[in-house]
């Protein structure tokens, strides 16, 4: 079992900081470099670069929670949602399909408990 973990590129578990302005406000966000990879594929299906998803995901995360808390964390989850989603066919393994075309509430529908707001709607219908 472990052969498929610990088989991995070491390179892809070293940690990398990049520095990003977020409205004006310089900031340092420290991923590993899969991390990296995935979040640049997300903004790649966008015609984004990779800060211009990360400006994008914290005014989202701001505009619905009014704060950030643990951002790292957030991008970490974030990325491995999408590759969880894409996984169960809900996003789409074809990278020209924009993530912004897609429908979120289909997407999001009937997700396991656990897997945030969106299990909770999801459960009330």
């Amino acid at each position: 079992m472990c052969e498929v973990f610990i088989s991995a590129d070491p390179q892809s578990y070293e940690s990398r900081t990049r520095s990003v302005r977020l409205h004006g406000v310089v900031t340092s966000i420290r991923l590993e470099n899969l991390f990296w990879q995935v979040l640049e594929e997300i903004a790649q299906r966008d015609n984004m670069g990779v800060v211009q998803l990360i400006e994008k995901l914290y005014d989202e995360l701001v505009a619905a929670r009014g704060e950030v808390g643990n951002f790292a964390s957030f991008l970490r989850v974030s990325a491995l949602r999408y590759e969880a989603l894409q996984a169960q066919g809900r996003i789409p393994a074809d990278n020209n399909v924009a993530i912004r075309s897609l429908d979120a509430q289909a997407v999001l529908y009937a997700l396991p408990p656990g897997w945030g707001r969106a299990a909770r709607v999801a459960a009330a219908r």
